[in-house]
């Protein structure tokens, strides 16, 4: 079982801006995604804002995001990279959500990585093939992590709005190019 503490909080406000993109997409009929909560025991309060400061996590969680776009169904995460040489750690990625993911695939069902790269502010959609890819990389002794300009540039996007995290038409990208 792991601990949660403030650093359980990274990736926050992209997740915000996927859950209030998600409310978009399911208000016009596009998409039902949700949220999956992590279930987690509280250990300590903190009295004065009335929220968990320490909490462990009862079990291992599977991905952020689970739900179906036009008859598709779909699984994701959400990461950020805040490294300075846009590096992405696959460390960040815990074992357990890359077998969730690979299962998800064969059963038919759509897997990605909704990575944030907070110092350019460039969203990209990794395809969970391109995923596995690096992860076999570093399993069998190669980088134990992806640079920025190992990304298929087709697949970068940003946000028009600030507000948005658009990623259904790099979806669509994925699924035309699994036909």
């Amino acid at each position: 079982m792991g601990y949660w503490n403030s650093r359980g909080l990274r990736g926050s406000g992209l997740e915000e801006l996927i859950n209030i993109t998600n409310e978009k997409y399911r208000e016009k009929k596009l998409a039902l995604v949700q949220k999956i909560p992590t279930p987690i025991t509280p250990i300590e309060f903190d009295k004065e804002s009335r929220r968990i400061s320490l909490a462990y996590f009862e079990k291992k969680s599977t991905v952020d995001y689970i739900g179906v776009v036009q008859g598709y169904s779909v699984c994701f995460d959400a990461k950020e990279c805040d490294d300075a040489n846009n590096t992405f750690a696959l460390k960040n990625i815990h074992e357990h959500q890359f077998q969730f993911m690979k299962e998800f695939e064969e059963q038919n069902g759509i897997a990605f990585l909704v990575i944030l790269y907070t110092r350019t502010s460039q969203f990209y959609y990794m395809r969970f093939s391109e995923l596995k890819i690096f992860w076999e990389r570093a399993e069998n002794g190669g980088r134990k992590s992806f640079r920025f300009d190992e990304l298929d540039e087709g697949f970068l996007f940003e946000s028009p709005d600030g507000a948005l995290v658009p990623y259904l038409k790099l979806l669509q990208r994925d699924i035309e190019g699994r036909d």
